[in-house]
């Protein structure tokens, strides 16, 4: 249900504790004993488990309090801070008369206030001094795209980071559920997902949202911001809203949207994949290129028969174009900074990388992805920054002769544009990306 990338490659995932034991066994004999579960007091099974992408394998992980529906963070360290939860894991104090919007979209505008969208309308919080700042216009049609409804949201790639007044950051909502959806869901009348998406510039003096039509419709959809700066658009379903049981027609095909392309070409369908990802599904980016993707428990408690969307507990990857075969040729290799480097803000970084052939070094770009926490069809703190040269134009590249290249960009400015932490830094010649490596800003 929930997913995080570390710095380590390897995955923490995390589960519901009150479905029942799992299949697998906590280490050493361990237990977890909670008097206010739900159904089992005494549990000796993982309800979450550290996946290592490069071995294929899992470490069982022992937690204490269920974070079903919890949020969480990478740490400037590269420690994982999960919180919140269901049950003994919810430790706010509930006032039944407030109906809350559940997961909205928020994200880190470049100014340092939060743009935070919910229902069909957005602000941006000024979190310090807890003022609205700006209220932006509803979303066209006033339907809405937060969960239950769940669409999904991505910041688009920031760019001309050395461009002070001339960057912009800009914030895409796609998909969800028509209003009404969630009660004629219960009634076993399954509406269609809605099929548009809406970018509105957040940093405009005026902002106003433009509207495209995707290729399919989609609710419970899960966005991932490539490393080459597209988004792919994957899992979910064609009706119904999120919720147990209440999600239809399983959307099996992936798309990309290539957001700088003319608006009739942003929109790419892929081939299909053949495991419906329902409620509760993830989908993240690893450091290879490819998208991990994983879960389906669109039941209260696990259900593997009998029923239209059996519980899926399987994991797998999807590899986007670039990791095509017959690209290979194409693909940069960092030769350097090594894995792990700590770079400053608004330091110049020279990035040494192979590259077959004679490239053409106005299709160099250099990318900075945070990991995000990813649940509900959404990726907490997923971010990317196209990083420039010091005149703020495109990378400075340099032959160093037999295939080596060096390229020339200036890190991110502030902690506004890249929060510290670790970031998957990587090398992209004609869209298709090298493997990333860990850098961590501070």
């Amino acid at each position: 249900m929930h997913m995080q990338l570390l710095n380590t490659d390897r995955v923490v995932i995390f589960d519901r504790t009150d479905f029942g034991a799992s299949n697998i066994s906590l280490p050493n004999n361990q237990c977890r004993n909670n008097p206010n579960d739900l159904t089992l007091k005494i549990d000796c099974t993982a309800h979450s488990v550290e996946y290592d992408v490069a071995t294929n394998s899992i470490r069982p992980l022992n937690v204490f309090t269920d974070v079903w529906c919890s949020s969480g963070a990478a740490m400037p360290d590269g420690s994982l801070m999960q919180t919140g939860g269901f049950n003994d894991g919810d430790r706010n104090t509930n006032d039944p008369r407030i109906e809350n919007n559940l997961y909205p979209f928020v994200f880190l505008n470049i100014d340092g206030n939060l743009f935070i969208f919910a229902n069909n309308r957005a602000i941006l919080f000024d979190y310090v001094t807890g003022v609205v700042v700006k209220t932006y216009p509803t979303i066209p049609g006033g339907d809405p795209r937060s969960y239950p409804s769940s669409g999904s949201a991505v910041l688009l790639p920031l760019r001309n980071l050395r461009g002070g007044a001339n960057i912009t950051a800009e914030v895409m909502v796609c998909g969800g559920a028509l209003k009404g959806s969630f009660t004629s869901a219960n009634n076993r009348n399954f509406v269609g997902a809605l099929n548009s998406c809406g970018r509105i510039r957040i940093t405009d003096p005026n902002p106003q949202w433009a509207m495209e039509t995707m290729p399919l419709a989609r609710v419970m959809g899960d966005m991932v911001l490539l490393p080459n700066g597209n988004v792919l658009i994957i899992n979910g379903a064609s009706a119904g809203t999120a919720g147990w049981d209440l999600g239809r027609n399983p959307v099996l095909t992936p798309v990309i949207y290539r957001p700088n392309n003319p608006v009739e070409l942003r929109f790419e369908v892929q081939n299909s994949t053949s495991i419906p990802r329902m409620y509760h599904s993830t989908a993240i980016l690893l450091r290879d290129g490819r998208i991990l993707v994983s879960g389906s428990n669109p039941h209260a408690y696990y259900n593997f028969t009998g029923v239209l969307f059996p519980t899926d507990l399987t994991m797998e990857t999807y590899s986007p174009d670039y990791l095509d075969a017959r690209l290979t040729r194409v693909r940069p290799r960092i030769i350097s900074p090594t894995s792990q480097s700590l770079i400053g803000y608004g330091q110049q970084l020279s990035i040494n990388f192979i590259a077959e052939g004679r490239i053409n070094r106005d299709l160099i770009t250099v990318t900075m992805v945070s990991p995000p926490f990813t649940t509900h069809s959404f990726s907490m703190n997923q971010r990317l920054l196209v990083l420039t040269n010091d005149r703020g134009t495109s990378a400075n590249v340099t032959s160093l002769g037999n295939s080596n290249y060096q390229v020339r960009v200036v890190t991110p400015g502030s902690n506004s544009l890249a929060p510290p932490g670790y970031y998957l830094l990587f090398v992209v010649y004609r869209e298709v990306p090298s493997t990333g490596i860990w850098v961590q800003i501070k």
